[in-house]
């Protein structure tokens, strides 16, 4: 079944609850992702089972299995919130994959758990469908990222604006712990349970970091170029709160995350941000503020306070030349630069300057910029074109950018049908999208061109939900 090796567990107590799944009437298996379950060493064959399926609904436990919930505290929207933990997710424990990497299997809408603030612990249909979705998307594309497993329905109904059927996914992860896990032991000047943690990260995630301030470094390192991916194809995710921000690297918590389709800086997607804290524009300046909230969850474990102060403060102040560096990187391979470097600002920044003024289609852009069709992205096509003399001047490699762009992504609407038609009993649009995100560099074929086409004036989503 399942090679549990678990570890998370054996932290200090106060850093999670034992708890066990509320089991579901009647669940059905949606979709369950077979090469995945090889690399956890999980027999492939297994997953579409019906012990699987039950395993999946929280119905039953698998053995070696240890649910718990974990606690962790954070900043939601910039304010801080002391007491936050999984309110509707369970992780049921560890594995070491057939790679040696060591990773989480959770369980998310399994039900209530001592964090759930008077909430059900459920989840509907609609989010799991998009946390699958675009999670597998994410990885086809080569962004950190959680995964998933599987997802079942489960038989019963769940309470938003209206009823809505319920659903379960199950999700794999190098790890949950978050910033705010460290937040919530350094604002308790739980300094053993803050210690253990470091020292469990660092084993786990980072094992050349002998010191808070190494670690300190590192996630900023991680963080600093999983940002700059997100920014090279155009996602915004929508909730950067401290609690959804991986120590591991890798994108996590998908709630009211988008792919942009016309260029805007600007945008946001999310119905609950309302001030536009989390634009697209502005993932990178969060992700600075969020890594000063982990540095001072870190100071409690160091002896010389106002000395860690200041060699913390210098490691923030590090992102934006680790970001630079990795967004120059990014962009210049979407540019299909062998060598990209700081001289290629001005030509990346201005093709993005035209995008802007014309709001034009971020990915086909991309994809199509050494083709004759690129110039009807663009009112002013003598400008474009002037553009485009510049960069090939510069001189580009076309493999570099069919590898570096994606020709399909998971557009919002078609996301949202998919999620309209399972929520109807449909599933041939997800599965049908599913395959075509998962291969998102093949090249356009009669079968899949409607995934890469760009959505019409009345097909556009402009908010996306979080589904709690």
């Amino acid at each position: 079944m399942i090679p549990f090796n678990n570890s998370y567990v054996h932290l200090p107590a106060q850093m999670f609850s034992r708890q066990s799944a509320k089991p579901v009437s009647d669940p059905t298996l949606i979709v369950a992702n077979a090469p995945l379950a090889a690399t956890l060493g999980i027999d492939p064959d297994w997953i579409t089972t019906p012990s699987a399926r039950d395993v999946f609904a929280g119905n039953a436990v698998a053995d070696g299995s240890e649910p718990l919930a974990a606690a962790y505290a954070g900043h939601q929207f910039g304010n801080w919130n002391p007491r936050l933990g999984d309110g509707r997710a369970l992780l049921l424990g560890e594995v070491l994959g057939t790679d040696g990497l060591r990773r989480d299997i959770q369980l998310k809408g399994s039900g209530p758990t001592p964090y759930s603030r008077s909430g059900d612990g459920r989840a509907w249909l609609g989010p799991v469908l998009r946390e699958y979705l675009v999670s597998e998307a994410m990885h086809a594309m080569g962004i950190p990222t959680t995964r998933a497993l599987a997802a079942v329905t489960t038989g019963e109904t769940v309470q938003r604006e209206r009823p809505l059927p319920g659903a379960i996914i199950t999700r794999v992860a190098q790890s949950h712990i978050r910033i705010g896990t460290f937040q919530l032991m350094g604002a308790r000047s739980d300094i053993d349970a803050l210690s253990a943690l470091f020292d469990h990260v660092v084993d786990r995630h980072y094992p050349d970091a002998d010191s808070p301030a190494a670690l300190l470094l590192a996630v900023t390192k991680a963080q600093a170029t999983l940002i700059a991916k997100w920014m090279s194809v155009g996602f915004v995710h929508g909730v950067m709160n401290t609690d959804n921000v991986s120590i591991a690297g890798e994108t996590i918590d998908y709630g009211p995350c988008a792919f942009m389709d016309g260029y805007d800086a600007a945008s946001v997607f999310s119905a609950i941000d309302r001030q536009g804290r989390y634009a697209y524009q502005n993932q990178p300046r969060i992700a600075v503020w969020n890594l000063a909230q982990f540095a001072t969850s870190l100071i409690p474990l160091m002896p010389d306070q106002d000395a860690a102060i200041e060699e913390f403060t210098t490691i923030i102040n590090s992102f934006p030349t680790h970001y630079e560096a990795e967004w120059i990187a990014a962009f210049g391979a979407k540019l299909g630069l062998a060598d990209p470097s700081e001289d290629d600002r001005d030509l990346i920044t201005d093709l993005l300057a035209l995008m802007q003024q014309d709001v034009a289609d971020f990915t086909n852009t991309f994809a199509n910029l050494a083709s004759p069709n690129a110039q009807y992205q663009f009112t002013d096509r003598d400008v474009f074109g002037a553009w485009s003399a510049r960069w090939q001047a510069r001189g580009y490699d076309a493999d570099i950018m069919a590898a570096a762009n994606p020709v399909i992504i998971p557009r919002n609407h078609q996301v949202e049908a998919a999620i309209v038609a399972g929520t109807d009993g449909d599933f041939a649009p997800f599965h049908a999208l599913l395959a075509a995100v998962t291969q998102p560099f093949a090249p356009v074929t009669d079968a899949t061109a409607a995934f890469a086409r760009a959505p019409a004036m009345d097909e556009r989503i402009t908010q996306t939900f979080c589904g709690t």
